[in-house]
This record gives structure tokens, C-alpha cells and sequence, in this order.
């Protein structure tokens, strides 16, 4: 459904270090980007190809509008989680990063009885959680 989701950030040195953690607790790494142009203000994890090929990212970037980037309330990115370790390594490594907890790693039966999940914040105060359905 979605090709990228882009996050801003006041600080893209501690978003890149919250974020090489977290994602690749999850199993993903740095998108290639151009050294040059735009592209030094942007950091990116997952899968990034050019000339229209398939795009599956997060990126992290200060604001277009050059103005503070801020949470959005009631906003939150939910990533896919192989397993229930990877789940408890993402938790570990945003709180070992500079992330916040908002619901330690466990099973949610209130979602469905397979929703095992843990919720952060990164440095930013973006939510993020980790789910894995099934055991």
C-alpha cells in the first residue's frame, strides 16, 4: 500500500543512530542514495530504487518547510516484525538509542490473540511500533 513514510527530525545524527538500531533489530538496512544533491539531508532505511522501479522506505529528514519538526498527535508507524525477538531487540535498541518506551514488548490480546508488540518513541517523539502476528 504505501511506497515510502517520511518522518522529520530536529536532529538527523541522533535520528540516524535511533534508526540504524531500530531497523536493523528488524532485519533492514540503509537505502543508497546519491551523495550529492538533496539526498544529504535525508536518512533512509529499506528498499529505494530509481526510474519508477518499487519503493519501500522510511526516510527521516528535516521538514520542506524549514520550520521545527514536531510529532503528530495520534500519528504512529507500525513495522512488520518477523519474529518476537526481533521485536524485543527493537524495543531494546530504541531505548538503548535515544527512544522512549510506550508499551514494553508483549502479547496485545485486546488486537488478536497473536499481536505481539512493543511501542517507542523516537529521539523526535515519533511513535513507532514493532508487531509480530503469530508465535
Amino acid at each position: 500500500m504505501f511506497t515510502y513514510i517520511t518522518l522529520g527530525s530536529n536532529d538527523l545524527d541522533a535520528a540516524e543512530r535511533f534508526y540504524n538500531a531500530t531497523m536493523t533489530a528488524l532485519g533492514w538496512s540503509r537505502c543508497i542514495t546519491e551523495a550529492d544533491g538533496d539526498w544529504d539531508q535525508w536518512r533512509g532505511w529499506g528498499l529505494y530504487e530509481d526510474d519508477g522501479k518499487p519503493e519501500l522506505a522510511l526516510w527521516v529528514c528535516k521538514p520542506f518547510d524549514g520550520g521545527p519538526a514536531t510529532a503528530g498527535n495520534g500519528t504512529m508507524v507500525a513495522l512488520a516484525a518477523r519474529t518476537r525477538a526481533q521485536v524485543d531487540a527493537f524495543h531494546a535498541a530504541a531505548l538503548a538509542h535515544g527512544g522512549t518506551s510506550e508499551g514494553a514488548p508483549g502479547l496485545r490480546p485486546q488486537y488478536n490473540a497473536d499481536f505481539y508488540a512493543a511501542y517507542v518513541r523516537d529521539p523526535d517523539g515519533n511513535k513507532l511500533a514493532a508487531v509480530c502476528r503469530g508465535a
